[in-house]
């Protein structure tokens, strides 16, 4: 049998990502911040863009046509990258208003503008801060250098890494030289750091406060696991002393600083802004996006006018033309971006509304699919638009994401969020005696017995876990 090369025609339908619709996805993803970044960076490439100013008129979302004329060529609903449904056209008349100067506003950034930004302060670096302590002090060249080797292994939490052996066989020193240096910097500002375990670092700290040979400083150097078991009726046994004694002891070894380097963090600080905020006029709950002016834009005038000018070269007309079809598909992107955040946000409060109402305590269990469901969205559509967003509410500042979450049923048939049942643990700890804790098996009998919510010891142990909360064993003051 012969093989042979042939030619067919053969047609299919696939699905296929357009340049425009993977930039609304991507829209649709960004929280406020990184889309005013955004916003920034396509007024810079495309000139034909202009932000709108406060005075100027907005443009209606219900401003709504089947088709969008650009010189001539016609965009069709259809092959808008949003659907034609969800994004039909806006009032275009409004973004080419002839309002103001004809020319294009550009930003020319003066030459002694302020740079406010710059003058914000920063949390200092552990290393710049303990090498200017070392160059200030009393050090021989070859203790300096010991000295900028050890604080150049520091972890973290401001601990030393390395073992005294190897870094006196790296700089060829002997050990007593290399714990001299140590000493020295362990009491740098903060006190206890280049300590190598958490015992060290506690001494350290309690011989800078002049408490070496007192009752803190033994239990920190021979009973630090009782401490950490909380056994205080065992730790005055051993030590011959009244509870009361050791209670004074741990009152002081509480109020050291077990990571040194706590308040030296070499990451930038997260600065948080919502993107939607609700309030409560009146009875009713208002939903509104915060600030959506900064993303307001419009067609320059100057471009329309030069795309209108029979005088303007064709390779010209060519050129805005193209930036005006980028132009629309951004405008029109934005727009269906902010509205469909607000969309899902409102499907989300009303659904939480007792949240709104009563905290945390009033959260009930909701899923993607049931607020997809509500507003007309693919799921996957529904978890874009809530991933990194915040709201602002009455009680406080939540990610869109924290109002999904799985719940139980009470004995009523009431369902109650998962979140909810986090809150009634903690209230639950809070009232408990101190000397006898309650255990995970009777905060599941509380639970089931004050709120009607049944569920397992393993749940009560797991979320206690997620919140930071020890186990009874630890949180009890054991005096017997």
């Amino acid at each position: 049998m012969a093989l042979e090369l042939r030619q067919q025609v053969k047609l299919t339908q696939q699905l296929i990502l357009t340049p425009q619709l993977q930039q609304a996805i991507k829209l649709l993803q960004l929280n406020r911040l990184e889309l005013e970044q955004v916003i920034r960076q396509e007024i810079e490439q495309n000139p034909v863009l202009e932000q709108v100013e406060l005075e100027t008129k907005t443009i209606s979302l219900e401003d709504i046509s089947s088709e969008v004329k650009v010189d001539g060529e016609v965009t069709l609903a259809s092959e808008s990258p949003l659907g034609a449904e969800a994004v039909k056209e806006f009032d275009w008349e409004a973004y080419f208003q002839d309002t103001g100067s004809s020319y294009p506003s550009f930003a020319f950034e003066e030459k002694e503008a302020q740079d406010y930004e710059r003058r914000l302060s920063k949390p200092e670096n552990l290393v710049s801060h303990l090498l200017w302590q070392l160059y200030l002090s009393d050090f021989t060249e070859k203790e300096r250098e010991i000295g900028e080797y050890i604080i150049g292994n520091l972890d973290e939490r401001g601990y030393l890494s390395l073992e005294i052996s190897e870094i006196a066989g790296d700089l060829g020193v002997s050990q007593e030289a290399v714990l001299s240096v140590l000493k020295k910097i362990q009491f740098f500002d903060p006190v206890g750091v280049a300590s190598r375990d958490l015992r060290e670092c506690l001494l350290v700290q309690l011989e800078h406060l002049g408490l070496t040979g007192t009752l803190a400083e033994k239990i920190v150097r021979d009973h630090l696991k009782l401490l950490e078991n909380n056994n205080l009726s065992q730790l005055a046994k051993i030590l011959g002393v009244t509870v009361d004694d050791v209670e004074a002891a741990i009152e002081i070894i509480r109020n050291l600083e077990p990571r040194p380097a706590r308040n030296y963090a070499d990451t930038e600080p997260q600065y948080i802004e919502p993107d939607v905020e609700v309030f409560k006029e009146g009875d009713e709950w208002i939903v509104r996006l915060v600030d959506e002016d900064y993303s307001r834009l419009k067609i320059s005038p100057y471009y329309r006018k030069l795309l209108q000018d029979p005088t303007t070269p064709l390779e010209v007309k060519q050129y805005i033309q193209k930036k005006l079809k980028a132009a629309t598909w951004f405008i029109k992107s934005i727009e269906q971006r902010n509205r469909t955040l607000l969309k899902v946000s409102e499907s989300i409060m009303r659904f939480q509304r007792d949240f709104l109402e009563k905290g945390v305590v009033g959260l009930k269990p909701l899923t993607l699919k049931e607020v997809a469901l509500d507003v007309d969205l693919h799921e996957s559509t529904v978890s874009r638009v809530t991933t990194g967003k915040y709201i602002d509410t009455p009680h406080g500042l939540f990610e869109l994401k924290y109002f999904f979450s799985s719940g139980y049923k009470s004995a009523s048939g009431e369902e109650v969020a998962s979140e909810t049942v986090k809150q009634y643990i903690r209230e639950i700890i809070a009232q408990e005696d101190p000397k006898r804790p309650y255990s995970d098996q009777k905060i599941s009998d509380i639970l089931r017995q004050k709120y009607d919510i049944k569920i397992a010891r393993r749940t009560v142990a797991k979320y206690r876990d997620q919140m930071g909360i020890l186990p009874a064993s630890r949180r009890k003051n054991k005096i017997k």
